[in-house]
Protein backbone atom coordinates (compact mmCIF):
# COMPACT_ATOMS: atom_id res chain seq x y z
CA UNK A 1 0.00 0.00 0.00
CA UNK A 2 1.25 3.35 -0.97
CA UNK A 3 -0.28 6.21 1.51
CA UNK A 4 1.01 9.00 -0.50
CA UNK A 5 1.02 9.59 -4.12
CA UNK A 6 0.16 12.70 -5.85
CA UNK A 7 -2.18 13.62 -8.95
CA UNK A 8 -2.90 16.76 -10.83
CA UNK A 9 -3.09 18.96 -14.10
CA UNK A 10 -0.47 20.82 -14.94
CA UNK A 11 -2.02 24.01 -13.92
CA UNK A 12 -2.92 22.91 -10.40
CA UNK A 13 0.87 22.97 -9.33
CA UNK A 14 2.98 26.30 -9.15
CA UNK A 15 5.87 26.32 -11.44
CA UNK A 16 8.91 25.77 -8.60
CA UNK A 17 6.76 22.39 -8.26
CA UNK A 18 7.12 21.19 -11.94
CA UNK A 19 10.77 22.21 -11.72
CA UNK A 20 11.55 20.54 -9.03
CA UNK A 21 9.12 17.48 -10.03
CA UNK A 22 11.39 17.19 -13.09
CA UNK A 23 14.46 16.74 -12.26
CA UNK A 24 13.31 13.76 -10.79
CA UNK A 25 10.97 12.44 -12.64
CA UNK A 26 11.14 13.36 -16.54
CA UNK A 27 9.46 10.82 -17.55
CA UNK A 28 6.27 12.21 -16.44
CA UNK A 29 6.76 15.65 -18.43
CA UNK A 30 7.30 13.95 -21.71
CA UNK A 31 3.45 15.20 -21.88
CA UNK A 32 2.30 15.70 -18.30
CA UNK A 33 -1.62 16.32 -18.73
CA UNK A 34 -1.71 12.85 -21.10
CA UNK A 35 0.61 10.98 -18.52
CA UNK A 36 -2.05 12.32 -15.32
CA UNK A 37 -5.25 9.89 -16.00
CA UNK A 38 -6.54 7.11 -14.07
CA UNK A 39 -5.40 4.22 -16.52
CA UNK A 40 -1.69 5.23 -16.38
CA UNK A 41 -1.59 6.00 -12.69
CA UNK A 42 -2.90 2.27 -12.20
CA UNK A 43 -0.64 1.27 -14.98
CA UNK A 44 2.17 2.77 -13.19
CA UNK A 45 0.84 0.70 -9.84
CA UNK A 46 0.73 -2.42 -11.63
CA UNK A 47 4.45 -1.67 -12.81
CA UNK A 48 5.72 -0.84 -9.78
CA UNK A 49 4.26 -3.27 -7.61
CA UNK A 50 1.37 -1.31 -5.69
CA UNK A 51 -1.75 -2.51 -4.66
CA UNK A 52 -3.23 -0.19 -3.21
CA UNK A 53 -2.59 3.83 -3.13
CA UNK A 54 -3.99 7.14 -1.18
CA UNK A 55 -4.26 9.78 -3.98
CA UNK A 56 -3.95 13.03 -2.09
CA UNK A 57 -5.74 16.05 -2.77
CA UNK A 58 -3.79 19.28 -1.43
CA UNK A 59 -5.17 22.94 -0.76
CA UNK A 60 -2.00 24.93 -0.60
CA UNK A 61 -1.68 27.74 -3.06
CA UNK A 62 0.91 30.02 -1.72
CA UNK A 63 3.43 26.96 -2.10
CA UNK A 64 2.72 23.35 -3.92
CA UNK A 65 -0.72 24.48 -5.43
CA UNK A 66 -4.35 23.58 -5.55
CA UNK A 67 -5.51 20.37 -5.88
CA UNK A 68 -9.01 20.09 -5.26
CA UNK A 69 -10.86 17.36 -3.54
CA UNK A 70 -13.58 16.84 -6.43
CA UNK A 71 -10.44 16.39 -8.83
CA UNK A 72 -9.18 13.65 -6.70
CA UNK A 73 -12.18 12.37 -6.15
CA UNK A 74 -13.36 11.65 -9.48
CA UNK A 75 -9.44 10.95 -10.58
CA UNK A 76 -10.28 8.25 -8.35
CA UNK A 77 -13.91 7.58 -9.28
CA UNK A 78 -14.93 3.79 -8.88
CA UNK A 79 -11.77 2.47 -8.84
CA UNK A 80 -11.29 0.21 -5.61
CA UNK A 81 -7.21 0.16 -5.48
CA UNK A 82 -7.08 4.48 -5.43
CA UNK A 83 -8.46 5.53 -2.12
CA UNK A 84 -9.22 9.71 -2.19
CA UNK A 85 -8.35 11.52 0.52
CA UNK A 86 -9.33 15.41 0.96
CA UNK A 87 -7.29 18.69 1.62
CA UNK A 88 -9.41 22.04 3.11
CA UNK A 89 -7.29 25.01 3.63
CA UNK A 90 -8.48 25.70 7.45
CA UNK A 91 -7.31 29.73 6.92
CA UNK A 92 -9.47 29.89 4.04
CA UNK A 93 -12.36 28.12 4.41
CA UNK A 94 -15.38 29.55 6.01
CA UNK A 95 -16.10 26.84 8.04
CA UNK A 96 -13.89 23.92 7.61
CA UNK A 97 -16.07 21.03 9.51
CA UNK A 98 -19.29 21.45 7.12
CA UNK A 99 -16.88 21.04 3.63
CA UNK A 100 -15.35 18.16 5.38
CA UNK A 101 -18.99 16.70 5.77
CA UNK A 102 -19.95 17.02 1.95
CA UNK A 103 -16.51 16.18 1.22
CA UNK A 104 -16.80 12.36 3.25
CA UNK A 105 -20.78 11.76 2.47
CA UNK A 106 -21.04 13.56 -0.87
CA UNK A 107 -17.90 12.30 -2.58
CA UNK A 108 -16.99 9.70 -0.40
CA UNK A 109 -13.52 10.25 0.56
CA UNK A 110 -12.21 8.69 3.14
CA UNK A 111 -9.68 10.58 4.89
CA UNK A 112 -8.20 14.07 5.07
CA UNK A 113 -4.86 15.70 4.82
CA UNK A 114 -3.34 19.18 6.39
CA UNK A 115 -0.60 21.08 5.35
CA UNK A 116 0.65 23.12 8.14
CA UNK A 117 4.01 24.21 6.98
CA UNK A 118 2.19 25.13 3.56
CA UNK A 119 -0.92 26.10 5.05
CA UNK A 120 0.54 28.22 7.86
CA UNK A 121 -0.92 27.03 10.78
CA UNK A 122 0.04 25.12 14.24
CA UNK A 123 -1.81 22.25 14.29
CA UNK A 124 -2.81 22.83 18.02
CA UNK A 125 -4.49 26.03 17.09
CA UNK A 126 -7.79 25.89 19.01
CA UNK A 127 -9.67 27.23 15.95
CA UNK A 128 -9.29 23.86 14.42
CA UNK A 129 -10.35 21.65 16.50
CA UNK A 130 -13.88 21.65 15.61
CA UNK A 131 -12.57 19.95 12.56
CA UNK A 132 -10.69 17.83 14.28
CA UNK A 133 -13.52 16.96 16.31
CA UNK A 134 -15.48 16.28 12.81
CA UNK A 135 -13.02 14.32 11.75
CA UNK A 136 -12.65 12.31 14.61
CA UNK A 137 -16.90 11.71 14.39
CA UNK A 138 -16.95 10.84 11.22
CA UNK A 139 -13.85 7.74 11.55
CA UNK A 140 -11.45 9.25 9.13
CA UNK A 141 -7.92 9.75 9.67
CA UNK A 142 -6.16 12.90 9.34
CA UNK A 143 -2.72 13.00 7.04
CA UNK A 144 -0.72 16.05 8.48
CA UNK A 145 2.73 17.43 6.68
CA UNK A 146 5.31 17.56 9.16
CA UNK A 147 9.04 18.37 8.79
CA UNK A 148 10.63 20.01 5.56
CA UNK A 149 10.10 20.70 2.07
CA UNK A 150 12.07 22.70 -0.81
CA UNK A 151 8.93 24.69 -2.07
CA UNK A 152 8.83 28.04 -2.23
CA UNK A 153 6.56 30.51 1.24
CA UNK A 154 6.86 26.92 3.36
CA UNK A 155 7.41 28.11 7.05
CA UNK A 156 8.92 25.53 8.53
CA UNK A 157 8.01 26.03 12.21
CA UNK A 158 4.52 24.81 11.70
CA UNK A 159 6.10 21.28 10.90
CA UNK A 160 6.98 20.10 13.78
CA UNK A 161 5.27 17.49 15.41
CA UNK A 162 5.14 18.21 18.62
CA UNK A 163 2.54 20.58 17.97
CA UNK A 164 0.30 16.95 17.31
CA UNK A 165 0.79 16.17 20.94
CA UNK A 166 -2.44 18.18 21.92
CA UNK A 167 -4.50 16.95 19.45
CA UNK A 168 -3.48 13.14 20.35
CA UNK A 169 -4.57 13.96 23.53
CA UNK A 170 -8.10 16.13 23.39
CA UNK A 171 -8.74 13.43 20.13
CA UNK A 172 -7.82 10.17 21.22
CA UNK A 173 -10.05 8.70 18.76
CA UNK A 174 -8.58 10.28 15.40
CA UNK A 175 -5.98 8.55 13.90
CA UNK A 176 -2.95 10.96 13.28
CA UNK A 177 -0.48 10.32 10.62
CA UNK A 178 3.07 12.33 10.09
CA UNK A 179 3.66 12.44 7.05
CA UNK A 180 7.25 12.95 5.93
CA UNK A 181 7.71 11.61 10.05
CA UNK A 182 9.26 14.83 11.33
CA UNK A 183 11.89 14.88 8.20
CA UNK A 184 14.95 16.89 8.89
CA UNK A 185 14.68 18.01 12.08
CA UNK A 186 12.09 16.50 14.61
CA UNK A 187 12.81 12.43 13.04
CA UNK A 188 12.82 12.25 17.10
CA UNK A 189 9.74 13.95 18.06
CA UNK A 190 7.94 12.29 15.51
CA UNK A 191 9.02 8.51 16.82
CA UNK A 192 8.43 9.93 20.23
CA UNK A 193 4.76 10.64 19.40
CA UNK A 194 3.97 7.36 17.74
CA UNK A 195 5.33 5.12 20.68
CA UNK A 196 3.48 7.07 22.81
CA UNK A 197 -0.20 7.74 21.74
CA UNK A 198 -2.25 4.64 20.89
CA UNK A 199 -3.54 7.00 17.69
CA UNK A 200 -0.64 8.55 16.42
CA UNK A 201 1.59 7.16 12.97
CA UNK A 202 4.89 7.67 11.29
CA UNK A 203 4.27 7.82 7.06
CA UNK A 204 7.65 7.50 5.67
CA UNK A 205 7.11 9.15 1.92
CA UNK A 206 10.12 11.64 1.49
CA UNK A 207 12.75 9.87 3.43
CA UNK A 208 15.00 7.63 1.81
CA UNK A 209 14.05 4.04 2.71
CA UNK A 210 18.19 3.32 3.08
CA UNK A 211 18.25 5.96 6.26
CA UNK A 212 15.26 4.34 8.22
CA UNK A 213 17.45 3.12 10.54
CA UNK A 214 19.19 6.10 11.17
CA UNK A 215 16.56 8.04 11.39
CA UNK A 216 14.64 5.93 13.34
CA UNK A 217 16.78 3.57 15.30
CA UNK A 218 14.32 2.11 17.49
CA UNK A 219 12.00 1.38 14.73
CA UNK A 220 10.65 -2.08 15.46
CA UNK A 221 9.33 -1.25 18.76
CA UNK A 222 6.62 0.78 16.71
CA UNK A 223 6.31 -1.82 14.29
CA UNK A 224 2.50 -1.25 14.72
CA UNK A 225 2.82 2.47 13.58
CA UNK A 226 5.03 2.69 10.31
CA UNK A 227 3.46 3.08 7.18
CA UNK A 228 5.03 3.24 3.34
CA UNK A 229 4.51 6.08 1.18
CA UNK A 230 6.18 6.88 -1.73
CA UNK A 231 5.55 10.65 -2.65
CA UNK A 232 5.27 10.15 -5.84
CA UNK A 233 5.71 11.50 -8.47
CA UNK A 234 8.38 13.64 -6.10
CA UNK A 235 10.68 10.07 -6.18
CA UNK A 236 11.23 7.77 -9.55
CA UNK A 237 10.70 4.22 -9.06
CA UNK A 238 8.22 3.44 -6.04
CA UNK A 239 9.57 0.07 -6.80
CA UNK A 240 13.00 0.66 -5.90
CA UNK A 241 12.04 2.17 -2.46
CA UNK A 242 9.41 -1.11 -1.56
CA UNK A 243 12.89 -3.38 -2.87
CA UNK A 244 15.36 -1.20 -0.52
CA UNK A 245 12.86 -1.79 2.56
CA UNK A 246 12.55 -5.71 2.04
CA UNK A 247 16.85 -5.57 2.38
CA UNK A 248 17.16 -3.86 5.60
CA UNK A 249 17.55 -5.60 8.44
CA UNK A 250 14.42 -6.08 10.24
CA UNK A 251 12.20 -8.79 11.02
CA UNK A 252 9.97 -10.25 8.32
CA UNK A 253 7.29 -9.14 9.62
CA UNK A 254 7.88 -5.21 10.49
CA UNK A 255 8.75 -5.44 6.83
CA UNK A 256 4.88 -6.45 5.84
CA UNK A 257 3.80 -4.15 8.69
CA UNK A 258 5.44 -1.32 7.12
CA UNK A 259 4.74 -1.89 3.32
CA UNK A 260 0.42 -2.63 3.83
CA UNK A 261 -0.96 -4.33 6.42
CA UNK A 262 -0.76 -1.03 8.87
CA UNK A 263 -2.20 0.90 6.17
CA UNK A 264 -4.99 -1.34 5.80
CA UNK A 265 -5.91 -1.51 9.29
CA UNK A 266 -6.10 1.91 9.05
Amino acid sequence: VDFHLHVAKYHMWNPWVHEYMRGINPKVYENFDEFMTPKNVLKLMDEEGVDLAVVLAEAAPLTSGVVDSEFVTRFCGDEKRMIPFASVNPMKDPNPPKTLVRLVKGLGVRGLKLLPPYQHFYPNEAGLYPLYEKAQELEIPIMFHTGSSVFKHTKLKYGDPLHLDDVAVDFPDLTIIQAHGGRGFWYDAAFFLAKHHKNVYIEISGLPPQNLLKYFPELEKIADKIVFGSDWPGILSIRENIETIRRLPLGEETKQKILGENALRI
